[in-house]
């Protein structure tokens, strides 16, 4: 997920960072300001935001040191590193996965709606209090509206690579020791005391709540409450099938090396929270979460050199090339350095020691600077690919150019890939766009065998080969055709839920608004932004490649069945399993979702009467409630 912070007015966050850290220092004796002075800030904050929270803050406890009591234990994870025994873990079961953050777990109180404390974990039984810092992380809540009760939030401070890069910028510039690692800074901010809004530069992500006045009945329901009240919250999913399952951990390993803040793994949790109840805890870990983690080690070696290269969007990724170091069970002898940010922020250069770490079977990737050599850094100054001149825009290095040979061959390649046109390889690929015959994803539908005869060592045989098969990829499923767009988290599984949430036609997957696409699983507020913006750029292309043909499938899916369209929801005892009955819906044409709301057409349980949410759920709006026979009734089985 694209993590995004959202915007304030710069004069404000300016005030209230000043307000804090004048009362920080007064709380402990270190005023560098006279009262009159700190008024006139205060006085200044009140013109122009009068409903400042920061402006309600009473109290020395809030600026105090002092190690305070967790009012539960605030335990660790189980972990496994196998597949199989996460399965045997599961059984049954549904449940919620999580990235597991890689930063620092803390816990905030809120009294009657209002932030009151925030405390490191520490040792699970006392943590540290760290109010201050929190209350400089913008967009963090202090005030949740219509929650007059007391509750407890528990989630994970991080820091994301771009605020790394502008933290240690900032660090520099007050003569602060410079930060060597994006894992241990986010520690390090919190046990300062002094300089406390450099904290603004961290980010935090809410997984848990605490409250006796709040009833959620299912662990995604605590996810999308955690959001209405404001806060971020790590993308979740909820896991059916040992395919989901694995599914998951893919995405994790590709977050592990592509995303933009650090993950260790994915933190598994059963979605019924009776089973929380009847499971309980173990004086180390809560029995109802699991930890799956990725084996892993990390070394440090000499950089030889390092190579940039272009993505479809025009980025400049930067690979070192390095002495090769045995490494979980392989030769490395490159590794991804992030981003330009991260090089400049460690001037990295030849003969630089550094430290890679590689998990599971993602890209070894580098964790930290250990020892720089001689020498000066320097960046780029153009395109490694077509040699105009980049742009330095924050912690990237960004090609302009559209008609950059290797951003147009990564974003070509990506949709031959993805929509199987197989005889179609990246060498050949390559020549193609030298050589003029391709410069985008249309023009590979423009291709005729005349065309492809003009290429090096290609013969008659092996140019029908190639049409044909550019020809046969015309006839595709809709949901790996969205898959192929290169969409901003449109990865297959996104748009499978997208499909089979009725949007089964490019026109009606067009139409989608945000509100729209958040009532689809999985979608939250800024990834259904950035997906119907980067969407919508490419409308060009769908309607050029619409024009050559193209036709599209949805399979072994009948459309004209007597649940066509409609929405089911599973709750409570059944016969057969789970997974077989939403087969069975989507292969009529129906829609498995999973909870209960104004568009859910039935419910599906054996139950006659149930406590379960969902059923109440159902009663209150007057939605269908059918049994497994009656739902066979309808499918004509």
């Amino acid at each position: 997920m694209k993590y995004r912070e959202k915007v304030k007015d710069p004069k404000i966050q300016k005030l209230e960072r000043e307000i804090i850290k004048h009362k920080n220092l007064y709380y402990q004796g270190k005023a560098i300001i006279s009262d009159e002075e700190y008024d006139k800030i205060e006085y200044e904050l009140k013109k122009i935001n009068p409903n400042s929270t920061v402006l309600n803050i009473v109290g020395s406890e809030v600026f105090s040191s002092d190690k305070i009591a967790h009012e539960s234990k605030m335990l660790s994870l189980n972990k496994t590193y196998k597949l199989d025994e996460l399965t045997s873990w599961k059984g049954t079961e549904e449940i919620i996965s999580t990235f597991k953050i890689d930063g620092s777990s803390c816990s905030i109180l809120y009294r009657n709606g209002n932030f009151q404390l925030g405390k490191t974990r520490g040792d699970g039984k006392f943590g540290e209090n760290i109010s201050n810092k929190l209350l400089c992380m913008e967009h963090l809540p202090k005030k949740l509206d219509g929650y007059d009760f007391d509750l407890e939030i528990r989630g994970e401070v991080f820091c994301t690579e771009e605020n790394f890069i502008k933290l240690s910028e900032e660090m520099e510039k007050l003569n602060l020791e410079k930060p060597t690692s994006q894992r241990n800074i986010v520690a390090g901010i919190l046990g300062r005391k002094e300089n406390i809004e450099l904290s603004r530069y961290l980010s935090f992500q809410a997984f848990e709540l605490i409250s006796k006045d709040i009833n959620i009945q299912l662990e995604n329901e605590k996810f999308i409450s955690l959001q209405k009240m404001g806060f971020e919250t790590p993308e979740f999913f909820i896991n059916r099938t040992e395919e989901d399952l694995q599914a998951r951990l893919d995405e994790a390993q590709d977050f592990m090396s592509n995303g933009n803040y650090l993950i260790d793994g994915v933190v598994f949790t059963y979605n019924k929270i009776s089973m929380h109840e009847e499971l309980g805890e173990t004086a180390h870990h809560p029995r109802y979460k699991m930890a799956f983690k990725f084996q892993g080690e990390s070394k440090v070696s000499k950089i030889k050199s390092i190579s940039w290269q272009v993505s479809r969007n025009g980025i400049l990724t930067p690979v070192a090339n390095i002495e090769p170091v045995d490494l979980s069970g392989a030769k490395v002898s490159r590794v991804t350095l992030h981003n330009y940010g991260l090089v400049k922020q460690f001037e990295l250069k030849k003969n630089d020691e550094i430290e890679i770490v590689r998990s599971g079977e993602v890209i070894p990737k580098f964790l930290g600077l250990k020892h720089s050599a001689e020498g000066k850094f320097q960046r780029p100054m153009s395109c490694p690919s077509c040699h105009k001149e980049v742009e330095e825009v924050d912690i990237r290095l960004i090609c302009n150019n559209d008609l950059c040979p290797d951003k147009v061959k990564d974003e070509i390649l990506n949709f031959i890939q993805k929509i199987g046109i197989d005889d179609l390889s990246s060498k050949r690929l390559e020549e193609m766009i030298k050589v003029g015959l391709i410069k985008d994803i249309q023009s590979l539908y423009e291709l005729t065998v005349e065309k492809l005869l003009t290429l090096d060592k290609v013969k008659e045989k092996l140019a029908n080969k190639i049409y044909q098969s550019i020809t046969a990829s015309k006839k595709i499923d809709i949901i790996v055709f969205l898959s192929a767009l290169g969409i901003s988290g449109g990865a297959y599984n996104k748009c499978e839920k997208i499909v089979n949430n009725g949007y089964d036609s490019i026109e009606k997957v067009f139409s989608l608004t945000q509100k729209e696409l958040m009532n689809i699983e999985s979608f939250a507020e800024r990834s259904s932004e950035d997906f119907l913006i980067s969407l919508q750029s490419k409308r060009d292309m769908v309607d050029k490649l619409l024009s050559f043909g193209f036709k599209f499938t949805k399979r072994n899916i009948k459309t004209d069945t007597e649940i066509s369209g409609k929405k089911f929801c599973i709750t409570g005892t059944l016969t057969m399993k789970r997974s077989d009955l939403q087969k069975k819906i989507k292969e009529n044409g129906g829609v498995s979702v999973s909870s209960v709301t104004s568009s859910t057409d039935y419910l599906i349980t054996n139950d006659e009467e149930s406590t379960s949410s969902k059923f109440k759920k159902a009663k209150e709006l007057n939605i269908p409630i059918i049994n497994e026979s009656s739902f066979l009734n309808l499918i004509g089985e």
